[in-house]
């Protein structure tokens, strides 16, 4: 199975450069065809995630609407996809951020609890903790 690193997600969604979006349609096209998915790593996700609200200013729930399209995306297969749908989850609720939802949603999913924290915002979320000093 062929796997998507973040630019190619980034230039399909933004539509910010016409011979990578033409690429990246071709790409996504040519795998729909032949009924073979594209991976994409976790790492990607959260990538995805910083570059669309640091580089494209997408707000919170710009952020949410995308991940969540992606995620429902018969032509992509994600890495710990349950981890992501937890971690969206958390984050559409939440004053965490994205990044932080994700470990917490991984941490529990490997039956790796407390999430220990410095993180306020984060140590809100259920299985996740505040480490005093």
């Amino acid at each position: 199975m062929p796997a998507l690193d973040t630019n190619v997600l980034v230039r399909y969604l933004v539509r910010d450069d016409n011979a990578q979006l033409a690429a990246a349609k071709r790409l996504i096209s040519r795998s729909v065809a032949e009924n073979l998915p594209l991976f994409v790593p976790v790492t990607v996700v959260l990538e995805l995630e910083w570059v669309l609200r640091s580089s494209f200013h997408y707000g919170k729930d710009d952020v949410l609407h995308v991940l969540s399209n992606l995620l429902s995306a018969a032509e992509l297969s994600f890495e710990s996809e349950r981890a992501l749908e937890v971690a969206l989850q958390l984050f559409r609720k939440g004053a965490a951020d994205f990044a932080d939802c994700l470990h917490i949603a991984l941490a529990v999913q490997a039956g790796a609890q407390p999430f220990w924290t410095f993180d306020k915002g984060a140590a809100k979320i259920q299985g996740a903790r505040l480490l005093s000093r």
